[in-house]
Formats: structure tokens, C-alpha cells, sequence
């Protein structure tokens, strides 16, 4: 079966390789992976400029969904043939042998491709939303780069919290994708002259850019609100002003769903994605899809999934993949 490895040092530098399967062990089980999202968090992890840097040579790939072909002793919470999402990350891969606690299941009938995108970014959305400041129905948030994946599910989420939402991009065809994920207020900024908007401010902001994009942000805000920095897609540090810092009371907050995971109870994950999974199966989360490619044809598909201005995911596919 087939993999790809990397070694850090550029979008070119990924290897196709054979692996071979390997039975699973007590408390194990042997997935074969369907469908592997290329996110830009991979991106960053293949150039080397990712906040972490894994040992060398790695398997990329923070998320997909696969199915279960085999059990190892004294598994009973899942079957085979169910569809699952693996959790420890590795994903770029057709064969992959973990703990079946680190999985969570997926109902019958569930879209492959939008679960194989479950993991990573409707996660970050949900849980920014609801953990980073205690909100009630009727606040408002604001967001950059609210055409982006986590952006998108971010409209669908607060949405169904009730929450109102300003979204920020850069391109009017960006407008129309945060549009067509729901958003109703979106603003085209090129970052010149300020924000024109009439719109209440927000008690909490997403911050997926840095650099001065989370000062403009920050210019959205109400007093004592909070910006949380998810990403860097400028490679800038996020930075406020000394005005909004001192005299305004506004913080800035990272967030990284590595680092939740490590410390949420188990019971908060488990809901987290019980409730994710309910949304999805019933088409109020998601995100657009703009190709897939056979693992075979890995290079084109990086390419694709670097492209300034795609209108959608990038995903891999293994030799399982029923398509």
C-alpha cells in the first residue's frame, strides 16, 4: 500500500513509498484510509514553517476518514466496515493501525468527504466559538479570512448559536463564498483606510492572518473583547495597538487544536464531535470541495493546494476509496 513522506524543506520535497499493513494488536485496529484533506496547517508542516516541527522523515496529514478492516483483541467498540476518523494525525497514508479509543465513529451513510474534513476545522470553529468568551445569543463576533474553511463553519456555527457575525476578506470572489456559506454581513477590506461599517461591535474575534490584520480587527471590537489568532496565513505575528491594549482593555489569544485535545476532558471531546457529527449528518456544516486526487498524483494535488484563490478543499484519495 502507498504513503507519502516528507522531510520539511519544501512542497516538492514529498515521496511516494510502500508500506505494508500491519495487524493490530490488543486494543487495536487496521483502518484503511479513504479520503486525506490537504490543509494548509500541511502546507506549512511541508515547508517547515509550521509552529511545530515532527521528526524526519514524516507522513503528513492532520486529517481523513477510513474505514475498519480489521480488529484486534478485545475491541468492541467498533465494527468492520465502519467509517471512522483517526485522531493522532499521519493521515497521508492508505493503511494505517491504532487504539480504537483513538477514533470516533461515524454514523452509517456519512458523506466520506466532508467527514474526512470533520477533524480539523468544524472542530476549531465549535470550540472557539464556545470556549474562548462566554457568549449569548444576539452578540456579535467578527472574522478575517471568513472564506476559509474554519471561516465558513464558523458562519454555520454561530448561526445555529445564534450569534450575529461579520466576516472580512480580501477578494470580492471570497465574498461570495463566505456568502454562499451563509454569511450575511461581509466586507471586502484590502487593508487600506479604515473599516467602513455601521455594524455593532463585536465581543470576540478570529484572527486566521496576523500582522496588522489583527489590528484591524481589533478596530471592530468593543471594549474588554477578545482577539483569538488561529492561524498566520501572512507569516506575520498577530500585534495590536498600545491604544487598544492599554485604554481599550482588548486581549489577544492564541488558539490551537492540538493543545485542546491534550487538555479537554475526554467526555468534552467526545460531545464536541457527537454534537459536529449531528450537523454534518443533517448538511448545516461543511465545506466546499474543489477536487480530489488519487494519492498517486500527489504532486498535482499539493500544487492545486497551494493556489492563491481555490474555491474549496483539496483532498487525496487511497486505493479504497469507493469513487
Amino acid at each position: 500500500m502507498r504513503a507519502l513522506q516528507a522531510s520539511g524543506k519544501g512542497l516538492d520535497d514529498v515521496t511516494l513509498i510502500e508500506v505494508e499493513p500491519r495487524a493490530p494488536k490488543e486494543g487495536e485496529i487496521r483502518l484503511d484510509l479513504l479520503a486525506m484533506t490537504i490543509n494548509p496547517a500541511d502546507l506549512l508542516m511541508l515547508t517547515g514553517d509550521y509552529g511545530i516541527r515532527p521528526r524526519k522523515p514524516f507522513t503528513p496529514g492532520a486529517e481523513a476518514a477510513a474505514r475498519v478492516v480489521e480488529l484486534g483483541p478485545g475491541v468492541d467498540t467498533v465494527r468492520v466496515g465502519d467509517i471512522v476518523l483517526p485522531m493522532p494525525g499521519n493521515c497521508w497514508t492508505e493503511t494505517m493501525t491504532i487504539p480504537a479509543a483513538q477514533t470516533i465513529r461515524m454514523p452509517d451513510g456519512i458523506d466520506l468527504v466532508q467527514a474526512a474534513m470533520l477533524k480539523a476545522n468544524p472542530a476549531t470553529a465549535s470550540v472557539m466559538l464556545r470556549d474562548i468568551r462566554s457568549l449569548t445569543a444576539g452578540d456579535w463576533v467578527v472574522q478575517n479570512a471568513g472564506n476559509s474553511a474554519v471561516g465558513q463553519n464558523i458562519v454555520r456555527i454561530a448561526a445555529k448559536r445564534g450569534l450575529n457575525l461579520l466576516s472580512i476578506v480580501r477578494r470580492p470572489e471570497a465574498a461570495e463564498q463566505a456568502r454562499a456559506a451563509g454569511a450575511e454581513h461581509v466586507i471586502v477590506d484590502r487593508g487600506e483606510g479604515p473599516i467602513d461599517t455601521d455594524l455593532p461591535k463585536a465581543q470576540l474575534a478570529f484572527d486566521a492572518v496576523g500582522g496588522r490584520a489583527t489590528e484591524r480587527l481589533g478596530a471592530l471590537m468593543a471594549d474588554g473583547g477578545i482577539v483569538c489568532t488561529y492561524g498566520l496565513l501572512s507569516g506575520q505575528s498577530p500585534r495590536l495597538t498600545a491604544h487598544d491594549l492599554v485604554f481599550r482593555d482588548l486581549r489577544l489569544k492564541g488558539f490551537w487544536l492540538a493543545t485542546w485535545f491534550r487538555t479537554a476532558p475526554p467526555d468534552r471531546i467526545a460531545a464536541t464531535y457527537r454534537e459536529l457529527t449531528e450537523w454534518l449528518a443533517e448538511g448545516s456544516i461543511g465545506a466546499p470541495v474543489a477536487a480530489t486526487y488519487d494519492i498517486g498524483d500527489y504532486v498535482e494535488a499539493i500544487r492545486h493546494a497551494a493556489r492563491e484563490g481555490r474555491d474549496g478543499k483539496i483532498l487525496l484519495t487511497g486505493q479504497a476509496w469507493p469513487g
